[in-house]
């Protein structure tokens, strides 16, 4: 059903007097807004948050999605998942909606897909299960169908989501998943498209394509391909943050694979609580004389972890908090290449100490200006004097040592 056509006629859809302003393909206007009544709606399944619950629904139903031809329980399917992301904020909207109304318009596509206003959508239909006054969304309808016009309605939905402040942040592994899907996987936008879309910069769109490429590849490596909701699920983004910025450091694609494994392996199996404090671990130990043999020694544990998996299509998050990080031989023993390593750094670093700070106060000593010293005056001069007097006392006291 087309409806600004059929659901006008049938009045199921009704004018408003309200408008909403909108940049559509560059132009913008101020559209009408509409009273849609809420089982003629239903939600976008391409929208960056909905995908990564999706991803769950596929992985727990032997690979079949949500039926769009039952709208109703493609709808209510979708609404736990909704509900489940945000219960704070959609008890607040809710809450919101019941003693004022709807008070934002949404956007919705003229067959029904809901792009812009789901968590309103959703506390609608929360609230008219008790009451009909809320069996209405207000909404602008465009024109249009997403098979056709995929790209400006991907483009109109970032720019909205994520292009007003008023919005509700997604997180960030929705947004990686939306990078991947739009960017990488469809190639449905390009970089720049995405960037002017968001009013991000390019710079900050390549690093979210960066980030979104390394949660697929661990994804893949816990034999996991795709499935987004584990990612969200171990909050593994700021680890892929700090390890995005620990490859650069890495001379050869060989050094930055065996980074990659380890890094992985160690958010697969947790082998600390703190996450930040183990990216920090391995950025004490990368760089250094013993990176090689610790990442060696972290690759045979890597071997070891995966052999605790299930074969694709059968691992979840609850098999790799229950089974996988349950081995706790393993666990213990990848802490200690951790613990090994770090303390080779350290008495690495305080034998070098010395070194250092011969170096730094050789270093100052040759930055003074000494055409600075004929503007002395006479005590400023005798000053200096005894300063170097004990300069040199110190560094003879330190080469008798030696």
């Amino acid at each position: 059903m087309n409806l600004l056509k059929e659901g006008i006629e049938q009045k199921l859809v009704v004018r408003t007097t309200m408008t909403r302003k909108l940049t559509v393909d560059g132009i913008t206007m101020a559209y009408p807004v509409y009273k849609v009544r809420l089982d003629c709606l239903f939600y976008n399944d391409q929208n960056d948050r909905i995908a990564t619950w999706m991803s769950q629904y596929k992985s727990q139903n032997e690979g079949r999605m949500p039926d769009l031809s039952n709208r109703e329980e493609y709808n209510e399917i979708i609404e736990k998942f909704i509900v489940e992301s945000n219960p704070d904020a959609i008890r607040k909207t809710q809450t919101n909606i019941e003693l004022v109304d709807q008070r934002e318009p949404g956007v919705v596509l003229a067959d029904g897909r809901v792009i812009d206003g789901n968590r309103r959508f959703t506390c609608l239909r929360r609230l008219a299960e008790k009451n009909d006054r809320f069996m209405y969304f207000e909404t602008v309808i465009l024109d249009r169908n997403y098979e056709n016009s995929a790209k400006q309605i991907k483009m109109l939905e970032l720019a909205i989501q994520h292009g007003e402040e008023s919005k509700v942040e997604y997180s960030t592994i929705d947004r990686l998943v939306g990078v991947y899907n739009d960017i990488i996987d469809t190639k449905l936008l390009s970089e720049e498209e995405y960037a002017k879309s968001t009013n991000e910069s390019l710079a900050e769109v390549k690093k979210k394509v960066e980030l979104a490429q390394l949660m697929i590849e661990f994804l893949e490596f816990i034999n996991a391909p795709k499935q987004f909701y584990i990612a969200r699920d171990l909050q593994i983004y700021s680890v892929l943050e700090e390890l995005e910025k620990l490859l650069r450091k890495c001379k050869t694609e060989d050094e930055k694979e065996d980074l990659k494994i380890s890094v992985f392996n160690n958010l697969l199996m947790q082998t600390t609580g703190d996450l930040l404090r183990f990216i920090r671990n391995f950025k004490s130990i990368i760089g250094t004389a013993y990176q090689e043999e610790f990442l060696e020694e972290q690759k045979e544990f890597a071997e070891k972890s995966l052999e605790l998996l299930p074969e694709v299509g059968k691992v979840d998050t609850t098999v790799i908090r229950d089974v996988v990080r349950g081995n706790d031989e393993l666990n213990q023993g990848m802490e200690r290449s951790v613990e090994k390593a770090l303390t080779k750094v350290k008495k690495n670093d305080t034998r070098n100490r010395p070194i250092q700070l011969a170096e730094k106060a050789t270093t100052f000593l040759e930055d003074i200006d000494t055409n600075i010293i004929s503007k002395m005056n006479d005590s400023e001069i005798q000053r200096l004097k005894r300063q170097l007097d004990r300069l040199v006392e110190t560094v003879e006291t330190i080469k008798e040592q030696l």
